[in-house]
C-alpha cells in the first residue's frame, strides 16, 4: 500500500517476536523498525534482527522515572545518549522517544531532546503516552520540540479521550514530519491514532498526497480485524460498516440525487475501497425505498412505495434489521409487480 515505515515489534521481548521482526524486515522493501528500551540487550537484539531503524525510548516524566524505572533524571539522560550513540555507530537510523512526554517537565524534556540531538539522533518521537494531550497543547509542544532539534520529528498519540487522530494532525501542523498510527486504532488501552483516519484526513482534508494506496484501506482494515480477532465497530470512521451507509430519509434522498449532499465530498467510498449503502430502518424514506425496489426489479407506483415505506418504518421501529428478503416480502404483499423482461424473437 506504500506505508512508509513498519514498526514490526520488540525484538528482545521473546524468541518468537525476534523471529517475527527479522522475518518482516527481510521480506519487505518498506523501512522496518524495531523497538528497544535504553538497555544494551534491547539495542543489540534490535540491531541483530536486521531492521533499518531502531526506535529506542526511555521514560522522562518524574512519575515514571521514579516509580517505574526507579532511576534519576541524570541516569535517564545518560542512558538515552549512550543508546542513541550505539545505534548510530551501527549505521542504522535512530529514533528516540522521551516516553510520557506530555506529562514531562518541559525544561527537562528539552534537556533530553538537546542531549540526544547533539549525538546525532535521526528522529525525535514525541509520544502522548497516556493520551492526555489536547490538539492546541500538543501543537505548541511540537513547535517547541522542533525549535530545539535538527532531527526530524515524529508523533505518537493515544486515544484515551478520543483525541489521538486530532492530536497527530495537530503535530503535523506544528512541523512534525511523521505520525505513528495503527490500523483500526488497535493499541494499548483505548488505542492509538487510526491509520485509516489519519491517512484519509491528510489526503482529503489537507489535500496532500501521502503516497498510500487508499483504495486498499478497507481491505487492510478487514484483514487486521480478522487476524487480531478485534472486531471493528460499525460506526468506526472510514472503515466501519456504517461509514458510507444512509438510513435517514433526508440523507438517503440527498445522496441519491448527489452523494456530496450528505457525505464529506472530499472522501468517497471508492477512495477507500468501500461501497455506499442505503440501509432500511425506521428512518427510511420513500426515495430510498423506491431506489431499492427498482434495483430488485420491481415497478412500484407512488402509493405502493408509500405502503412499503410504512412497513419498513414499522419493522425498523421494532429494532429489527430490514433485509432484502423483508423488502421483497413487503413489496409482494403490497401487490408491487416486477418489471417484465424483454422477450426477443
Amino acid at each position: 500500500m506504500g506505508t512508509h515505515v513498519i514498526e514490526a515489534g520488540f525484538p528482545v521481548n521473546s524468541d518468537a517476536e525476534f523471529e517475527a521482526v527479522r522475518d518482516i524486515a527481510s521480506s519487505t522493501s518498506t523501512t522496518t523498525c524495531g523497538l528497544a528500551r535504553v538497555v544494551d540487550d534491547d539495542i543489540e537484539a534490535a540491531l541483530d534482527s536486521g531492521v533499518e531503524m531502531v526506535h529506542t525510548f526511555v521514560s522522562t516524566s518524574d512519575v515514571q522515572i521514579e516509580d517505574s524505572m526507579h532511576a534519576t533524571r541524570d541516569e535517564v539522560v545518560q542512558r538515552a545518549v549512550e543508546s542513541v550513540e550505539r545505534v548510530t555507530e551501527a549505521g542504522v537510523t535512530c529514533m528516540f522517544s522521551p516516553m510520557d512526554a506530555t506529562r514531562t517537565d518541559e525544561a527537562f524534556l528539552i534537556d533530553v531532546i538537546e542531549a540526544v540531538s547533539e549525538v546525532g539522533v535521526d528522529w525525535i518521537n514525541v509520544p502522548d503516552t497516556c493520551g492526555v494531550a489536547t490538539p492546541s497543547r500538543f501543537k505548541a509542544m511540537i513547535e517547541k520540540v522542533c525549535a530545539h532539534t535538527d532531527a526530524r520529528v515524529d508523533v505518537h498519540t493515544h486515544d484515551d479521550f478520543g483525541l489521538a487522530t486530532a492530536n497527530a494532525l495537530a503535530g503535523i501542523e506544528a512541523g512534525a514530519d511523521q505520525a505513528q498510527v495503527s490500523v483500526n486504532s488497535i493499541g494499548e488501552r483505548a488505542g492509538n491514532a487510526a491509520y485509516e483516519e489519519f491517512v484519509m484526513a491528510v489526503e482529503s482534508l489537507y489535500q496532500t498526497d501521502t503516497g498510500i494506496d487508499t483504495t486498499r484501506i478497507t481491505e487492510l482494515s478487514e484483514v487486521v480485524a480478522e487476524k487480531s480477532d478485534v472486531p471493528t465497530p460499525g460506526n468506526k470512521p472510514v472503515v466501519g460498516d456504517n461509514a458510507f451507509s444512509h438510513e435517514s430519509g433526508i440523507h438517503a434522498a440527498g445522496v441519491i440525487e448527489n452523494a456530496d449532499t450528505f457525505e464529506p465530498g472530499v472522501m468517497t467510498p471508492e477512495m477507500v475501497g468501500a461501497e455506499r449503502r442505503l440501509v432500511m430502518g425506521k428512518h427510511t424514506g420513500t426515495h430510498s425505498v423506491r431506489e431499492r425496489l427498482e434495483e430488485l426489479g420491481f415497478e412500484p407506483t407512488d402509493e405502493q412505495v408509500r405502503a412499503v415505506t410504512r412497513r419498513v418504518k414499522d419493522y425498523g421501529a421494532e429494532k429489527r434489521r430490514v433485509t432484502v428478503d423483508d423488502l421483497e416480502r413487503f413489496a409482494t404483499e403490497a401487490g408491487v409487480e416486477r418489471q417484465q423482461e424483454e422477450v426477443r424473437v
